[in-house]
């Protein structure tokens, strides 16, 4: 039984992860500026979980949290997630992102954590350089979210060389399941086909990107907190597939007869004038070789189980 300490604990990969902790029996702290009704719920059910509300910017709230509980490990989840964002406030972004994240190492320093599992995301690369990556092709990171991301790694790294630490950085891509709060693919579509709304979108029905379900990222996430030690500080948990958004609807349709869903050709756009970068599929056979990852969730496995999950029983 271990003590974890996670960041964003009471978001949605974050709860995921305290859910899938403290069901093995670990003591868990979750740490967020607020807690959501997962959380209370996950409280409700297992006296092992604790929240602890406070900022990641907030460096007093942090370093109280940490103390108090002692943690063996931290999986760092908290950060302003996501490009529109991100543009909408860069300097907050990097404030959270970046001075967040150089608070939670400090605190690991102060109260002797020796390991970190950091989410990190496939925008550290940029554009795509070819369909299918692995954790060698170079990153050059576009706009204030991929930015801060990599910048936490380089941070992270130089940190872990100089103070004996283990940090771990998980890039993933597309993340769905029951509860994500964002409005966007696939959630929108598959939330459209569910409440039997029209939702016709002009452009990217040739986008392809890797999209995972929750389930398979936080059994990724576990495996890499687990390894007692890693040969690689970076690894990719997604499904090593990038279907396009067009057969992403197509399976939709498949799943929910008569969903009045559609996708047009043209340039896919994260936001009206926001051309998205050039994506694909992440690589995986590095996490399968080292900590023995394997998704379990195709995109249509990953779609019907979020149906499961919205419709009543």
């Amino acid at each position: 039984m271990a003590r974890i300490f996670v960041t964003g604990g009471s978001g949605f990969i974050g709860a995921a992860i305290v859910e899938s902790l403290a069901r093995r029996g670990d003591e868990v702290a979750a740490f967020d500026i607020a807690e959501g009704p997962a959380l209370k719920r996950l409280r409700e059910q297992y006296r092992n979980v604790w929240f602890f509300p406070g900022e990641l910017t907030e460096w007093p709230q942090l370093a109280e949290a940490m103390k108090a509980f002692q943690p063996d490990a931290v999986i760092h989840c908290a950060a302003v997630v996501g490009i529109v964002n991100s543009l909408a406030s860069p300097l907050y972004t990097m404030r959270v992102n970046v001075e967040g994240s150089l608070n939670v190492l400090s605190a690991m320093r102060l109260f002797d954590v020796p390991r970190m599992i950091n989410l990190s995301s496939e925008e550290v690369y940029g554009s795509f350089q070819s369909d299918v990556i692995d954790e060698r092709h170079p990153c050059f990171p576009v706009q204030p979210y991929g930015i801060s991301k990599f910048a936490v790694e380089q941070l992270a790294r130089d940190f872990a060389r100089a103070n004996g630490k283990t940090v771990i950085h998980i890039r993933t891509c597309w993340v769905y399941g029951p509860g994500l709060p964002r409005p966007r693919i696939p959630k929108t579509f598959l939330d459209a086909a569910i409440e039997g709304r029209r939702l016709h979108v002009a452009g990217g029905a040739d986008y392809r990107v890797d999209q995972i379900y929750i389930d398979d990222l936080v059994q990724g996430i576990v495996k890499a907190l687990d390894h007692p030690k890693h040969e690689h500080d970076t690894y990719h948990i997604t499904t090593g597939v990038a279907l396009s958004l067009g057969e992403m609807v197509e399976i939709i349709r498949e799943l929910v007869l008569g969903a009045d869903i559609a996708i047009s050709e043209g340039e896919y756009e994260v936001a009206p004038g926001i051309v998205a970068v050039r994506k694909g599929a992440l690589d995986c056979s590095r996490a399968y070789k080292a900590l023995g990852y394997t998704p379990r969730f195709s995109m249509r496995d990953g779609f019907a189980a979020y149906i499961a999950a919205r419709r009543p029983s």
